[in-house]
């Protein structure tokens, strides 16, 4: 261990007193310096000299030179030592730390958040009528259920983490995968999490401002501010994000039930509301029949169900995930559908139509007309909802980003996994920038829009995929079947909530969607199909590397 010493203490020491030492003697040219010897020797630190001479205080920069390098010999210590630790037949992997209980909570806690305390309204105002509404949340709940088990075959054959990239790069190769890649890293990823966390400052907000909307720059500030606290929780350890993502379900789970509660004992005291809300004359009154306002009713409905594939990214960090999968959904999917529907009967239990559409904060608004002066608990249960559902988001966002750069569809350093902790931090830390700049000029409903417009394309991609893997492909192992009617009902789902907004009214924003997807072509062909590389981006990569203590992680298939 001598050699250890000297690297770290002789070295650098002798590095400093031999260069002062050279800047002492004058400069003789031709790169050599005099010295007590009889000739001038070529000495590879006059470049250093000469390089300092441009700074007043070049000692100073010698001393830099030498903490830097005795950095990087720290950091190559451990990397050996990591290496040490490690059975030479496995690498660093992502452990599976996901059981049962940690599937359910993953997948309906992402679901629970902020789409239920925000979609209401916007679900009402979209179809017109309570009784319509209500169809709405049913069938968006049987979408994201027969959608769900459709993933769960395709989590059987094709056990790997990445979600819908992961299984359109092995149906369909790699140029569509790219485009899937780009288009969840950069826009639907970062859309979900910008929204769900514009939705806690809403709700940390609304007592603060009662009567009126909260300043946008305080929403946006508290919303950043909530981003990097699930950033800190989900890159620090996967155990306690998990754990966060338990116990914000429970509390979700009490809220939820607790609207209920409330609603019911508002009916027994006076169903006046109730009744005229959902009376035959008055139910389906005033109901929008286009199909672009269906297809945008549709689309708030299902954001409240979004999360329902969020097991398919994590799939390798998932124990028994042929038993767990589909468990996980169905259990998730079913308490999700039942709560919402409840939910939605006990606003309409107390409120009107109108003062439901015209809620900025609906459960803010229930709790001031159930709770009266107590209404702000229900800001802290739906911020808190809302939290949990971020981190969900946040969990799951983050590895479509770490196997896209596993399979070279993103830079390498995203790739790699943090050798102590086992969480692949780099993705995760690309994944707080990205939202944090979408959360800069986006409004909550335009956000919903066109993610699900973008999303469920790609659904469709992949689900179109799982009907020729069912046809073409019936030898592969798979422990988990559906009959082939229902992927196909579900693409028939996705392709009118595609099509249906643009046909019923055309906007230039799914052009601008539709051209940053295709986009990917001019990123692709240089930097995939052809591997160009700048030299620059490998020592960034080598930098990076060291300066978060990360290395590249193995598939745990």
């Amino acid at each position: 261990m001598d050699w250890i010493y000297i690297a770290l203490f002789k070295a650098p020491k002798a590095l400093y007193n031999t260069t002062i030492h050279s800047l002492s003697h004058s400069y003789t040219g031709g790169g050599s310096y005099s010295c007590s010897h009889s000739c001038p020797v070529i000495n590879p630190l006059i470049t250093l000299k000469v390089f300092s001479t441009q700074f007043v205080a070049s000692e100073f920069f010698v001393i830099f030179l030498s903490l830097l390098c005795r950095r990087v010999v720290l950091c190559s210590l451990l990397s050996l030592n990591m290496v040490d630790k490690t059975p030479k037949n496995e690498g660093l992997q992502l452990k599976r730390e996901i059981g049962l209980i940690g599937g359910v909570a993953i997948v309906s806690g992402t679901m629970i958040g902020s789409g239920i305390f925000m979609s209401p309204q916007n679900v009402l105002a979209y179809v017109g009528s309570p009784g319509a509404s209500m169809l709405i949340w049913f069938f968006s709940g049987v979408v994201a259920l027969l959608a769900a088990l459709s993933y769960t075959e395709l989590g059987t054959i094709i056990p790997e983490s990445g979600g819908e990239f992961t299984y359109i790069l092995r149906i369909y190769g790699s140029f569509p995968a790219f485009f899937a890649a780009i288009t969840f890293i950069l826009l639907l990823k970062p859309s979900s999490i910008a929204a769900k966390s514009m939705t806690i400052a809403q709700y940390v907000m609304a007592p603060f401002y009662p009567g009126c909307p909260p300043p946008q720059l305080a929403v946006k500030c508290f919303a950043a501010f909530s981003i990097l606290v699930v950033a800190i929780t989900n890159i620090l350890n996967v155990r306690f994000a998990l754990r966060v993502q338990v116990i914000f379900l429970v509390a979700k789970v009490f809220s939820l039930t607790f609207i209920v509660i409330g609603g019911l004992v508002k009916v027994i005291q006076s169903s006046t509301v109730i009744e005229e809300n959902f009376n035959v004359e008055n139910a389906f009154q005033g109901t929008e029949y286009s199909v672009g306002t269906l297809g945008m009713a549709f689309y708030q409905g299902l954001w409240s169900y979004a999360g329902w594939y969020n097991l398919n990214y994590v799939t390798e960090e998932l124990n028994k995930p042929e038993v767990n999968l589909p468990r996980a959904v169905l259990i998730a999917i079913s308490l999700v559908t039942t709560l919402y529907l409840l939910v939605n009967v006990s606003y309409l239990a107390v409120m009107t139509p109108k003062e439901l559409v015209s809620s900025s904060a609906v459960a803010v608004t229930w709790g001031n007309k159930v709770l009266g002066s107590w209404g702000w608990v229900m800001s802290v249960a739906a911020a808190l909802s809302a939290f949990g559902s971020l981190n969900g988001t946040f969990f799951s966002g983050g590895r479509v980003c770490f196997v896209a750069a596993r399979e070279g569809h993103m830079p390498d350093i995203l790739s790699m996994a943090h050798v102590h902790r086992l969480t692949p931090s780099p993705a995760l830390i690309f994944t707080t920038i990205i939202s944090l700049v979408v959360l800069i000029p986006g409004d909550f409903q335009s956000i919903v829009n066109y993610f699900s417009f973008s999303a469920w394309f790609f659904y469709a991609i992949v689900l179109s995929g799982l009907i020729y893997l069912k046809i073409k492909k019936k030898d592969l192992p798979r422990s988990y079947k559906v009959p082939i009617v229902i992927p196909i009902l579900v693409l028939i789902a996705a392709i009118f909530l595609v099509l249906a907004p643009i046909i019923d009214n055309p906007q230039i924003e799914y052009l601008y969607v539709a051209l940053f997807i295709s986009s990917g072509i001019v990123l692709y062909i240089p930097f995939i199909h052809y591997k160009l590389c700048p030299r620059v981006l490998d020592k960034l990569t080598v930098f990076l590397q060291l300066f978060l203590e990360v290395a590249p992680a193995d598939k745990n298939l």
